[in-house]
């Protein structure tokens, strides 16, 4: 799907590599125990302090069901980033149903810490 198509407000959107990364890891953490899926879930880790980025589909529908989570994301300075589509990002996080909305959330010692940082990295890059 062209840029034309993705809802502008969907910002920063991720590209097609960006987004591989991020699915990968985001399934990395669905086996990690370290992942919140849906936008109340991810709301909840934002609120609680627990929240290493978050990840939404540029194609949830309508998109302000999401559009409170960029804004408390910035407000509590957690990385934020939009990946194309909703099934993917389901399919990502291991459930059959398209997931609009997820949480990688912090855990003490984590194996993944390294990926997690690199991919707060880019997605800040994203943002400049």
């Amino acid at each position: 799907m062209a840029d034309a198509d993705v809802n502008p407000k969907a910002y920063p959107l991720a590209d097609a590599t960006l987004t591989k990364t991020i699915l990968d890891l985001v399934q990395q953490a669905a086996n990690y125990k370290q992942l919140r899926k849906g936008a109340n879930e991810a709301t909840k880790t934002l609120n609680r302090g627990i929240a290493e980025f978050i990840v939404m589909a540029a194609d949830a529908e309508p998109l302000e069901i999401i559009l409170h989570l960029p804004l408390l994301c910035e407000d509590k300075n957690v990385p934020y980033v939009f990946v194309r589509s909703k099934q993917a990002l389901g399919r990502a996080c291991g459930v059959s149903r398209p997931v609009v909305a997820t949480s990688v959330t912090i855990k003490e010692g984590s194996q993944l810490k390294p990926q997690i940082q690199s991919v707060q990295m880019a997605i800040e890059r994203l943002l400049v």
